[in-house]
């Protein structure tokens, strides 16, 4: 069975809702819009205040190359632009719409039938690229890097091959294992589109060995697209791009500035090549998704088909409400996730899932002194050495942090995970890791200064 090479750990999988069946969502009274739904530049409203709007309406263009547009998902009224709170804790500006009825703009194909690739012979890479920037594509494995920029590879750079990352290697997250069990043949489409869009015959979907169903599934239907199902092993975090290209192809990616096509390979996430399905095929922009809400004390665990904008509150109350006992609500798995400040944070188009976690498993181990196990150095799936980023960056050391390649850390929480002496290793390499990206893009731009 494959798997990447170096570190990896393997947490309790808790997957409570592998086997409910997706369900739509309710429309929410008030859908509220984030500038920052992807990295990159913030989007630009283009509505203003007392506007009608459809869904799939365009209510901000991207800021830039690195960017992505925004359309509404509901039909209604833009009642102000103001700033809301998100996942992250950070005041954003965003758009408010009051929802009127559930109108669509027409252009967009809401026929369930499967549209294959063969029916649009007009589609070349380029037109291909065009929809899915149009229709606001980002990353929606957790990233939310703009879709359209990774199918646009560097002058100098040749794909060969796509990897779709089915892995879902976060504990009690299965809204991409669902996807796949639901939605087989519109994903193979998609990939089709990736694989015309960087101009390679070569795809792969890597799948963890816990979805059983959804592999059997996908290798029934991938033999009539050209694309090869690769089983692996669990181990977390085979859901990193790095990791993934590893064990599905064997190689490696090299350290920053180095990325995947780097080593010939574009990695999009499964739920990335439905949307792009739906984009190219359905002229559908982004303006809903798969979402897991789950928890041990939950009611309902389930995988939810949301309106992007609805608030969080009230996906938790479709599935039965906030329990009494619960300790801490995560966006996002219980690895990489990050705790909510409330309730009424917006779902965006990173949203994958929220995790309620108990009063007994939510707070965290009192400290201890370390003991020198070396124990997250083994679990670093990038072969760092967790220990010395994280005193490197309690003692603000930058240039040694720096060149102890803590850029390279991304951020897995293999690390803290497995330190017996319950240490903060990645909150203090996360500093690190900020820190010192922000000197080197300040040296750059002071380089480029220099240079006018």
């Amino acid at each position: 069975m494959k798997t990447f090479r170096i570190g990896g750990v393997h947490p309790a999988e808790n997957k409570l809702s592998a086997a409910s069946p997706i369900r739509q969502a309710a429309l929410p009274k008030q859908a509220v819009f984030s500038m920052f739904q992807h990295i990159g530049a913030p989007a630009k409203p283009v509505v203003q205040k007392g506007d009608i709007v459809k869904v799939g309406t365009l209510l901000a263009e991207a800021g830039g190359f690195v960017s992505a547009p925004v359309h509404s998902s509901v039909s209604g009224k833009v009642s102000k632009i103001d700033s809301v709170i998100d996942a992250s804790g950070t005041r954003r500006q965003a758009i408010f719409v009051d929802v009127e009825g559930d109108e669509w703009e027409e252009t967009i194909d809401r026929t369930p039938d499967l549209v294959r690739l063969e029916a649009r012979p007009d589609l070349d890479a380029k037109a291909i690229v065009e929809k899915i920037k149009n229709a606001g594509i980002v990353g929606m494995g957790g990233a939310t890097f703009p879709c359209h920029v990774k199918l646009s590879p560097p002058p100098g750079s040749k794909a060969e091959c796509v990897i779709i990352n089915a892995v879902e290697c976060e504990p009690y997250l299965t809204a991409d294992h669902r996807l796949m069990l639901e939605k087989p043949e519109q994903i193979l489409v998609g990939v089709q589109l990736i694989m015309k869009a960087v101009g390679v015959e070569r795809a792969y979907i890597g799948i963890e060995n816990n979805k059983r169903d959804a592999i059997a599934l996908m290798k029934a239907k991938a033999a009539d697209y050209g694309v090869e199902v690769v089983p692996l092993k669990v181990k977390y975090p085979q859901g990193g791009e790095k990791q993934l290209i590893d064990a599905v192809i064997g190689r490696q990616v090299p350290p920053p500035p180095a990325i995947p096509i780097s080593v010939g390979a574009v990695v999009q996430n499964v739920g990335t090549a439905y949307a792009i399905y739906e984009a190219v095929m359905k002229n559908k922009p982004l303006i809903e998704r798969v979402i897991t809400v789950t928890g041990k004390t939950l009611a309902q665990p389930s995988n939810l088909l949301a309106r992007l904008g609805t608030p969080f509150s009230q996906l938790l109350e479709e599935c039965g409400g906030v329990p009494e006992n619960c300790g801490k609500i995560i966006g996002g798995g219980p690895m990489m996730g990050k705790a909510l400040l409330n309730t009424e944070v917006p779902m965006t188009k990173g949203s994958s899932g929220l995790l309620l976690m108990p009063v007994e498993e939510s707070g965290r181990g009192k400290t201890e002194p370390c003991i020198r196990c070396a124990k997250c150095v083994s679990a670093c799936p990038m072969g760092l050495e967790p220990y010395l980023l994280s005193k490197l960056a309690s003692n603000k050391l930058w240039d040694e942090a720096e060149a102890q390649d803590v850029v390279s850390c991304i951020e897995c929480g293999s690390c803290q995970f497995t330190c017996p002496s319950n240490r903060p290793l990645l909150d203090m390499i996360r500093v690190g890791k900020t820190t010192v990206m922000g000197n080197i893009r300040a040296r750059a731009a002071a380089a480029a200064a220099a240079k006018k």
